[in-house]
């Protein structure tokens, strides 16, 4: 055989192998056209804007094969309903978070975080390597969820106050847009906890509905205007040291994806998760000191405060560990890892950081 003639057949072959393959190429990426429900309005660029996020990364990475369209709070379903949606199929996935849906079982409040449990750091190293994203996984699949990290908003203010809160006297009475666990945990101290979605905080601070809210931190809390009916900004926020949201997705849905979809997915939650809390970093510095300069009174929980809500939460987690054998496997796991953390953190970030917010402190960065 002539050279070039050779080189005719090659090409002929690997033209045919082309076509015959082409076909197998479509039927592994087929159009796939999913609805997100979100908990959150479209004015939280930045907890909303995760679904968005994920959404665009999940087309780019399938060369907009997959799509996924956002739906805000309101639009499909309430902000409190989007399990409910997702586990009967209204909508294929849902952002959310686990402590919405607490009252179906405590152990939900869980995959968020808790009083006094773990930071937005460990949240993550317990989540992707101790274990905490196998054991969630059984609670979620009671409810044919399939779940994924997807978002932090880091440890968390705590909140704003029509007025100042010096005791824990101070707090028996007091009505506080506050969910799951840490309303549990505040009750013992005669905190009357109320759950209010984000769009509904302002007008019931404004009429007095409700003495303090908590919400996230300086970039969303301004968004949502409470400086102007609760001037006193607490902190910290002892029950959101980590806020973790979630993908949640109906399980016979995931089930049905191809391979390659299903990794695509998992991938763009694990980005999502990085990339909420780096946003949150990035905006809520500015946003702290527009929000003095608009007059928000920092205030800090007193000791007294925090020891008295650290002792509440404890009896919380006894209690409920002795009566949920799932919360227990699920707290269990949590705390252990918690012990351990904490001897390490202490040593290297909290002393580097403690130096160097002295420097800060002393202007010197």
């Amino acid at each position: 055989m002539k050279r070039r003639d050779f080189f005719q057949a090659a090409a002929g072959a690997g033209l045919a192998s082309t076509v015959i393959a082409a076909p197998a190429i479509a039927q592994s990426a087929p159009d796939v056209h999913w609805r997100l429900t979100s908990s959150y309005p479209k004015s939280l660029d930045t907890i909303y804007g995760a679904a968005e996020t994920l959404s665009r990364y999940v087309a780019e990475a399938t060369d907009n094969k997959f799509k996924i369209q956002v739906f805000a709070a309101g639009e499909i379903v309430g902000a409190l309903q989007v399990l409910d949606a997702v586990q009967n199929g209204t909508v294929q996935c849902g952002h959310t978070v686990g402590q919405f849906y607490w009252g179906k079982d405590p152990a939900f409040a869980l995959a968020t975080g808790g009083p006094f449990c773990l930071n937005s750091r460990m949240h993550s190293a317990w989540l992707y390597y101790g274990g905490g994203n196998e054991l969630l996984d059984k609670l979620f699949a009671q409810s044919n969820i399939t779940a994924f990290p997807c978002g932090n908003t880091g440890a968390q203010m705590g909140g704003w106050f029509r007025k100042e809160i010096k005791t824990v006297q101070d707090l028996n009475g007091l009505k506080i847009r506050i969910a799951g666990l840490t309303g549990s945990m505040l009750q013992k101290l005669g905190v009357v906890p109320q759950q209010i979605a984000a769009g509904e905080i302002y007008p019931a601070l404004e009429r007095g509905t409700i003495d303090a809210s908590e919400w996230v931190g300086p970039y969303d809390d301004e968004k949502l205007g409470l400086v102007k009916v609760a001037p006193y900004y607490y902190y910290p926020g002892f029950w959101e040291a980590s806020a973790q949201q979630h993908l949640f997705i109906n399980r016979d849905q995931f089930n049905s994806l191809p391979p390659a979809y299903k990794g695509v997915l998992k991938a763009a939650a694990q980005a999502v998760n990085c990339d909420m809390q780096a946003k949150y970093d990035a905006v809520n510095p500015a946003a702290l000191k527009r929000l003095a300069g608009a007059g928000a009174q920092l205030r800090p929980f007193s000791v007294e405060i925090l020891d008295a809500c650290f002792g509440a939460a404890q009896e919380v987690y006894s209690e409920l560990s002795a009566k949920n054998p799932t919360f227990k496997t699920i707290y269990d796991s949590m705390a252990r890892y918690r012990a351990e953390a904490y001897l390490w953190f202490q040593l290297a970030e909290y002393n580097y950081d403690s130096y160097m917010m002295r420097q800060q402190r002393a202007g010197k960065l």
